[in-house]
């Protein structure tokens, strides 16, 4: 499947890189078909999520393991049935990475309030949102 993005033009995705969110994304609930890239083929640190529907839509991911993060979180029956997850080993999970455009040389940040849970197996994802996570991780260069 051919896909345009602004960030990366027209790329050739494989079936198997596509990952839907039912529900969509909050605040992109139109976007619910994404294709997983990572231009780094050798070492896949940073993840990006590309709307297949919307060009101007992606968001660069991470997972948490990188960083010595470790969730503990439980998915309701509901969110459970919408990615078909039946098996833990199944689900991975993955923070949303930001940076402020606005700054130069700014430090990028991991949303770890909402992390993505993706059902390997289905390819079908959800954000969940969670409440009271007690700390603020900042990522810097090594440079």
């Amino acid at each position: 499947m051919q896909i345009e993005s602004a960030q990366f033009g027209t790329i050739e995705v494989a079936d198997d890189k596509l990952i839907q969110f039912p529900g969509g994304l909050p605040g992109f609930e139109d976007c619910r078909d994404f294709a997983l890239l990572h231009p780094d083929a050798d070492q896949p640190r940073v993840f990006y999520l590309q709307s297949s529907t919307h060009p101007d839509v992606a968001f660069s991911i991470a997972s948490p393991d990188q960083f010595g993060l470790h969730y503990e979180f439980t998915l309701t029956d509901d969110e459970l049935a919408s990615i078909e997850l039946q098996r833990a080993e199944d689900a991975a999970v993955m923070v949303i990475l930001r940076r402020n455009a606005e700054e130069s040389g700014s430090p990028v940040r991991a949303i770890l309030t909402a992390p993505l849970v993706i059902n390997l197996g289905s390819r079908k994802g959800l954000q969940k949102a969670i409440a009271n996570v007690g700390c603020d991780i900042t990522l810097r260069s090594a440079d």
